[in-house]
């Protein structure tokens, strides 16, 4: 315990049922970590769970436009030229992009 930032242990006994209440709640939170979990809630008296799929997704849309525009400009610094093909790759990956953000903004209203 001498690594530790909170030294102060604190102990709640329970019942079976109550453990097993506290265990669901936690699953809806997809936590795993009690600690942080009963801190949280009696500190705040709540824990927010936010769903950042949406989130991910669109991260994981703009690493890949990020990909491609770096492999363009890679292309046009070595002297070569740039292709259509390759601006209709960027304007499609945009376009998709948009329709993402379009999607999360109207989900959270």
């Amino acid at each position: 315990m001498t690594n530790r930032t909170r030294k102060i242990v604190l102990r709640v006994p329970v019942t079976p049922e109550e453990q097993e209440l506290i265990r669901q709640k936690m699953a809806l939170l997809h936590t795993r970590n009690f600690s942080a979990y009963a801190r949280k809630m009696l500190i705040d008296g709540y824990v927010v769970h936010i769903d950042t799929t949406n989130i991910r997704a669109q991260t994981a849309e703009l690493q890949k436009i990020g990909v491609n525009i770096n492999q363009i400009a890679r292309r046009l610094n070595s002297m070569g030229p740039l292709y259509t093909q390759d601006v209709a790759d960027i304007k499609g990956a945009l376009a998709q992009i948009w329709q993402l953000q379009r999607y999360i903004l109207s989900s959270q209203r």
